[in-house]
């Protein structure tokens, strides 16, 4: 059976930038949602005072974040000008050549700390091609 795997990446917004952030993070969304049908959730998330920014990913298994990786990674370069990316934690199993691929990520956008956390125990009931697991 294959892991759910939730990213989450947390970054310090630069002065000035949150309007072209949000640009380029509008951009980032819809460019997922044409391009990457297997990603379950892709979710930016803003603070009050709009000095920090989450995003949220649901992959329904490791290559699923990979492909995202691959696909929308040519991307992610021009939105380095506008944060500092502090952390990202992966929550289920990565190969090391994908983790390898996060702490690139994480090195440019930043000089964040990459963190992956295994499963202990837990009920997965996202659904998958329409099916409740």
């Amino acid at each position: 059976m294959s892991e759910t795997i939730v990213y989450i990446d947390k970054s310090r917004v630069k002065e000035g930038c949150l309007d072209d952030l949000e640009a380029a993070m509008t951009e980032l969304v819809a460019f997922v949602d044409a391009n990457e049908p297997d990603v379950q959730a892709y979710s930016v998330y803003f603070d009050e005072d709009g000095s920090r920014m989450t995003v949220v990913q649901i992959h329904p298994d490791a290559d699923s974040l990979a492909y995202h990786m691959d696909v929308a990674g040519p991307k992610f370069p021009p939105i380095g000008a506008f944060i500092e990316l502090e952390s990202i934690d992966v929550y289920g199993p990565l190969s090391e050549d994908l983790v390898k691929l996060l702490e690139e990520k994480a090195s440019m956008l930043g000089s964040g700390r990459v963190s992956i956390h295994d499963l202990h125990r837990g009920i997965d009931r996202v659904p998958v091609d329409g099916a409740v697991r």
